[in-house]
């Protein structure tokens, strides 16, 4: 698949300029993706955030240098992003579970972590319901916030965010504008944000075209697109959190289909979502490849 192949180009190219400053748009540029899927494919795909292959990368590189060189701890603290003695002491400490003094008197072990090689290795037997779905352009009413992209703090974030919309009344307005013959709420997810370190996330539901918005709320025009349409059943978050990761390691390599990765929706009905007979759905805009 071609953003498999991306993936491996972006990770080259954090290998080639590991002892400078990582630029995340030149990184996802490689795959021809917005940071945010950048970042959101490389988790699912590896089992990390590329922050934290980029610091244990550094570090297993660190240990190394100290045991095969003459070089001065502050410059191959220097070298691998460290700006004080002190600072590099700590995270080598916690990453080595010993101190770059210690390592370099000797008797000290080092830890390794390599270089990633991307493989998919597609396996049967496993079951995904989805369904195809061309849909028409249509307007939402939403109340969107920024969302840093880098960190893991997003997916606290997003949840405060619904819960801070239960206790505001944003969810009870929003459930007042929806249009005839529509009950579910979205949680809708801009990944190709102009804002190259933040995405917008909204919480948001269709409405008629002759909607307002009220202030601190806008009017929002989904593009008519080609979805692939997962169903999700269990307690959220991890229900939802599992269907993504099954979406990315197991739909996509194998499917006929590639994402647009230009926003992607949850769709979620009335209900209790901590019951693990709850169900909602992931919505992904696709091409063929």
């Amino acid at each position: 698949m071609d953003w498999i192949k991306g993936l491996q180009r972006a990770i080259d190219y954090m290998e080639e300029h590991m002892t400078e400053p990582i630029s995340w748009d030149m990184t996802a540029a490689q795959m021809n993706i917005s940071v945010f899927y950048f970042q959101r494919i490389f988790t699912m795909l590896c089992g990390f955030t590329p922050s934290e292959y980029i610091r244990n990368r550094r570090l297993a590189l660190a240990g190394s240098e100290l045991l095969l060189t003459d070089n001065k701890i502050i410059d191959i603290a220097l070298k691998y992003g460290y700006d004080t003695p002190e600072g590099f002491t700590r995270a080598f400490t916690r990453f080595h579970g010993a101190t770059p003094a210690a390592v370099r008197k000797g008797g000290a072990l080092v830890r390794s972590f390599a270089r990633l090689q991307i493989s998919i290795s597609l396996k049967g037997g496993n079951s995904m319901n989805y369904r195809i779905v061309e849909k028409e352009a249509f307007k939402v009413l939403e109340k969107a916030e920024v969302h840093p992209v880098v960190t893991d703090e997003n997916k606290y974030e997003i949840s405060d965010f619904w819960d801070r919309a239960r206790a505001d009344g944003t969810i009870l307005r929003l459930m007042d504008s929806l249009a005839e013959g529509k009950s579910n709420l979205m949680g809708i997810c801009y990944g190709d944000s102009l804002k190259k370190d933040h995405f917008e996330y909204s919480i948001a539901a269709e409405c008629s075209e002759s909607c307002i918005a009220p202030e601190g709320y806008r009017i929002q025009e989904i593009p008519a697109r080609t979805w692939v349409v997962f169903e999700c059943k269990g307690a959220m978050p991890h229900a939802i959190q599992d269907m993504w990761h099954r979406i990315i390691t197991e739909f996509f390599p194998s499917s006929d289909y590639v994402p647009t990765c230009e926003m992607d929706i949850e769709d979620y009905p009335d209900g209790d979502v901590s019951s693990d007979d709850y169900k909602c759905s992931i919505w992904v805009p696709v091409r063929r490849k």
